[in-house]
């Protein structure tokens, strides 16, 4: 393991319509202990509904409501900084999907999901508002940069591209990704190229089944499976390096060699 290695952990469990802190402290913790300093949880991790309904407006927070003061309060007595996945609460009748990283001192960064699920039978706009096309923020743990996206998010190559001209080294996923047809090949398939053409860490962290199709996992800028579930519930660990990416690049220099670049539609 290089001097620079950095442990984050994938958590997978699935959300219910009710309490989800106490299983964000049980596996927040259980990562803890094996090393980790960054723990990603899937998306919803606040509260999940399934179908969607009107439950998700009254049960959506603020920044600074009760699931997330938790999330602080664990983070500062673990010594970790926690990603979850927060219904939060947005103007008119909708709410955001939003993922938040927490660290030891408070909230880190923000990010809320631009690409709503209105695919595949779904239509998620009916009940969440998308974010705002905006600069991406990072935070930093340990000298490694981290962005986020999240679960829909992963079809489009693009926003992964600025989060990584945000300077992102570890790209963080929190996923609900449906089952389906085919589905878990393209959850897998879609990781990997994320990785490989940004030369990134992507981490992604999914609900169990039979709705979601577990496999979270973390892989390296090679597109290697450096950690990954199956179907249960838990945590997988593995170390990133900074060092890595930085031998990548220099045998695959693809992010330089580019001549576009991304804008806004």
């Amino acid at each position: 393991m290089s001097d620079d290695a950095v442990g984050i952990a994938v958590a997978q469990f699935s959300p219910i319509a009710g309490d989800n802190l106490p299983a964000v402290q049980e596996l927040a913790t259980k990562a803890s202990q094996r090393g980790a300093r960054v723990v990603l949880f899937p998306e919803y991790t606040s509260y999940f509904s399934n179908p969607f309904d009107e439950t998700l407006v009254t049960h959506a927070e603020t920044l600074d409501g009760p699931f997330i003061s938790g999330v602080r309060a664990l983070a500062a007595r673990l010594g970790t900084t926690i990603v979850v996945g927060l219904l939060e609460k947005a103007s008119g009748e909708r709410v955001h999907n939003t993922a938040v990283a927490v660290g030891p001192s408070g909230i880190l960064a923000t990010y809320r999901k631009q690409h709503l699920y209105d695919a595949f039978g779904q239509k998620e706009s009916d009940w969440v508002a998308p974010g705002d096309v905006e600069d991406p923020q990072t935070f930093e743990v340990d000298g490694v940069t981290f962005g986020m996206q999240t679960c829909y998010d992963l079809r489009f190559p693009e926003i992964t591209r600025t989060i990584v001209d945000a300077g992102a080294q570890v790209v963080l996923v929190p996923a609900e990704w449906v089952r389906g047809p085919l589905k878990e090949h393209h959850w897998r398939t879609l990781l990997h190229a994320r990785a490989i053409e940004n030369t990134v860490y992507v981490a992604a962290a999914d609900h169990m089944p039979p709705l979601g199709v577990g496999n979270s996992m973390i892989v390296d800028p090679t597109g290697v499976e450096i950690a990954a579930i199956g179907a249960e519930r838990r945590v997988a660990v593995a170390h990133v390096s900074a060092a890595m990416i930085d031998s990548v690049r220099e045998r695959n220099p693809s992010l330089s060699a580019r001549r576009y670049r991304v804008v806004p539609r």
